[in-house]
């Protein structure tokens, strides 16, 4: 089991297979765990509707896909009639500059009769709009797969705002220099949790130079929490 109280920020390691995008899946929902509980703010996942929790997540996939239509259309999930919210996304996706820099800026069209963007381009659009309306809680999948070295600091610089904001952020990735802001740790292997606690003490682990926290246990989580915040709950049918 594990807790990620809200405002807290997860990274989550591990080899190819391990299980780290089937975690991601379940967290967001777009699985439903065939044992065991994911919760949101202490309700089962699945007891949502849809409708009123999704505008509350955030998530950025592994494989992005962008939909034939405008830049504007796939950040704001094809809702443009907030266009302040479309740009504060693309703002907190350091990707506002890549932006401008298209024929059309936001009035860009991708797909038939549009422009093609390169893999990185794509996943920082895809980025944006995972952040679009400001969501309680985000996942982000191997953000920095496809990215250039501008590609990459932007990510950092995004992560850092996340994390100043107060934002409940799960990381999958595979480069650890992306977790200096993250207060957590999972090291995950063969679709089981390895290593999971506070940044440092795991660092620590993983370099062999003190005793893991435990494994499994709750990410040295406060006594209390509130409902409403994005607080992320995990673990078995107990």
């Amino acid at each position: 089991d594990f807790d990620l109280p809200a405002g807290k920020c997860l990274a989550i390691l591990g080899p190819s297979g391990s299980g780290k995008s089937s975690l991601a899946k379940l967290i967001v929902g777009v699985w439903a765990p065939s044992a065991g509980h994911v919760r949101i703010d202490g309700a089962e996942i699945d007891h949502w509707d849809p409708r009123q929790l999704g505008p509350h997540m955030g998530y950025l996939p592994q494989d992005v896909e962008l939909f034939p239509g405008t830049i504007a259309e796939n950040i704001g999930r094809f809702d443009t009639s907030n266009r302040e919210a479309i740009i504060q996304a693309s703002q907190a996706a350091h990707a506002y500059e890549l932006i401008l820099r298209l024929p059309q800026g936001f009035d860009t069209r991708l797909g038939e009769g549009g422009i093609q963007l390169s893999a990185g381009q794509a996943q920082r659009i895809g980025l944006a709009r995972a952040l679009y309306g400001q969501p309680k809680v985000i996942v982000l999948d191997e953000p920095n797969a496809n990215l250039d070295a501008e590609g990459e600091l932007a990510l950092l610089q995004a992560l850092h705002d996340l994390k100043a904001h107060g934002s409940t952020l799960v990381l999958i990735t595979h480069k650890p220099s992306l977790v200096g802001s993250m207060d957590y740790l999972m090291v995950m292997r063969e679709g089981q949790v390895e290593l999971l606690g506070p940044r440092e003490e795991v660092l620590a682990r993983l370099t062999g130079s003190q005793q893991p926290p435990a494994r499994g246990g709750s990410a040295d989580r406060p006594a209390a929490q509130t409902p409403g915040n994005g607080v992320v709950r995990a673990g078995s049918a107990a």
